[in-house]
């Protein structure tokens, strides 16, 4: 399942680690330092002009996910989009999966 942050940005939802508001990152000395570390390695990804509301943070690893030397992407969204907007779309698509999945598996049981 796809999430849409904005703009013509969609990300996996299995790749996304965070969904963070702005403000709360902001207050927090842990995740200030954080976004500029990102920002320093070139991990940033700014959707639109647009006020930054949110951020999206993923990862995505390279190569077999058991190996310990699996490479592993982080970036970090900058979202026009409000964090709990964010999160309500990413619950519908998981509410949404899990009923498909699972009237999927009574269909099965019942042939």
């Amino acid at each position: 399942m796809f999430l849409h942050l904005g703009g013509d940005i969609m990300v996996n939802t299995r790749d996304v680690i965070a969904i963070l508001d702005v403000e709360s990152v902001l207050d927090s000395r842990h995740s200030r330092n954080f976004i500029s570390k990102q920002e320093k390695e070139g991990s940033i990804i700014r959707i639109t002009d647009e006020e930054t509301r949110s951020f999206v943070i993923t990862e995505k690893s390279e190569g077999r996910r058991k190996k310990k030397n699996s490479v592993r992407q982080i970036k970090v969204y900058y979202s026009p989009i409000s964090a709990s907007t964010l999160q309500k779309r990413a619950d519908l698509l998981i509410r949404s999966f899990s009923h498909t999945s699972s009237t999927n598996k009574e269909q099965n049981i019942n042939i």
